[in-house]
């Protein structure tokens, strides 16, 4: 037997739904695995996200996707969601705390994104888990 022979009988049985409802329904679960497997690798090799929120709230995928700067970094607004936006957000590293009104609206932001774990932009040089101290501590 032949590679191409071998192939189509390799082809003929992945397409064979014939045998027990198990069988059929295995195939069926399998194939979907594989498509969304192929469809992440595909977002990933692209760098691309999409915000599914958006998605399922009606919006385009173009208005959907997540935007990033020229080195490929998410960006986020001052509330800390991943913007769809390119010029309503930049990456959080860049954020300080002049960027924010209060101490509240920072804190929300650094809770957002990662909080002392993830504190790259030391909004937080205590580390004591309260960002930007010395901004007013009420809504303005």
């Amino acid at each position: 037997m032949d590679i191409k022979e071998k192939a189509q009988e390799t082809l003929d049985r992945a397409t064979d739904y014939k045998g027990s409802k198990t069988r059929k329904i295995s195939k069926g679960i399998i194939g979907v695995v594989i498509v969304l497997l192929l469809g992440a690798l595909g977002m990933e090799v692209t760098n691309n996200d999409f915000d599914l929120g958006k998605m399922l709230g009606g919006s385009s995928m173009e208005e959907s996707k997540v935007a990033r700067d020229e080195e490929g970094n998410v960006l986020f607004d001052q509330e800390g969601n991943v913007t769809t936006d390119q010029n309503a957000g930049k990456k959080a590293s860049d954020y300080n705390c002049d960027d924010f009104k209060s101490q509240p609206q920072s804190q929300r932001f650094f809770s957002k994104v990662g909080g002392t774990k993830n504190d790259l932009y030391v909004l937080d040089g205590d580390k004591d888990g309260e960002a930007c101290e010395s901004l007013p501590k009420t809504e303005q």
